[in-house]
């Protein structure tokens, strides 16, 4: 039987949950092995496309993909929206500022009065607005350019989700800005695969698929390969 080809939205700012190789120019990533995992197992032939972050739930919503795999934190806003998966992985915002700030922050408390960025799309930029403690908060494309403006201190911290923000970081080519390992995540979720309301056979079928990949090491083995 020929396998049903969906649509899959990924971001490109997702490293190392989506990203565009620049070699190969093809989608990478932790969701992408996920989600071709899971299509292998449910029965269909996953279509990765790079979108705007910010993009991806308009374009489920209007029928221009049919799933989502990225960094996408489930939260109840958008669950009223569109439907997830069972969760795949959890984690929290990570806290970045520059070297020659060499203080140990525990809490946003402690950041009150600094201009501070979060990346467009995040459940970050609600949760930085609606604490009253920052004077501004600059809202980014991407990761990538939230450590370029800390480290040239355009401003004073960046928000990001921990496993992008510390592998990015890891790869070397930010040298003036540093993860706050002392500080503690407020905001702790949790990703999964994005569906149409209206899709709930194939959310059962996911799920199923999910269950069986966390059983026999599938999922552990790609979060491994990645180093989470």
């Amino acid at each position: 039987m020929e396998e049903t080809a969906y649509v899959v939205g990924a971001s490109s700012s997702g490293v190392p949950f989506t990203f565009l190789d620049v070699e190969s120019g093809a989608p990478r990533g932790i969701m992408v092995d996920i989600v071709r995992a899971v299509g292998e197992d449910a029965g269909f032939s996953p279509e990765v496309r790079m979108l705007p972050f910010n993009a991806l739930i308009p374009s489920l919503t209007s029928g221009r993909i049919r799933l989502i795999a990225a960094a996408m934190v489930i939260t109840p806003a958008r669950r009223e929206v569109v439907d997830f998966s069972d969760p795949v992985y959890s984690y929290g915002e990570a806290l970045v500022v520059a070297v020659s700030d060499s203080a140990e922050y525990r809490t946003l408390e402690e950041l009150k009065g600094k201009v501070v960025g979060a990346q467009v799309g995040t459940v970050y930029i609600d949760a930085l607005q609606d604490s009253g403690l920052f004077p501004e908060v600059k809202v980014y494309d991407s990761v990538a350019d939230i450590l370029r403006d800390v480290g040239v201190g355009r401003i004073a911290a960046g928000f990001g989700d921990h496993p992008i923000v510390s592998y990015q970081l890891g790869l070397g080519t930010h040298p003036d800005v540093r993860l706050v390992r002392s500080y503690q995540p407020r905001i702790v979720g949790s990703i999964g695969i994005g569906l149409r309301k209206e899709d709930g056979e194939l959310l059962s079928n996911i799920n199923e698929s999910l269950a069986r990949l966390k059983e026999n090491g599938t999922i552990e083995k790609i979060l491994a390969g990645w180093q989470l």
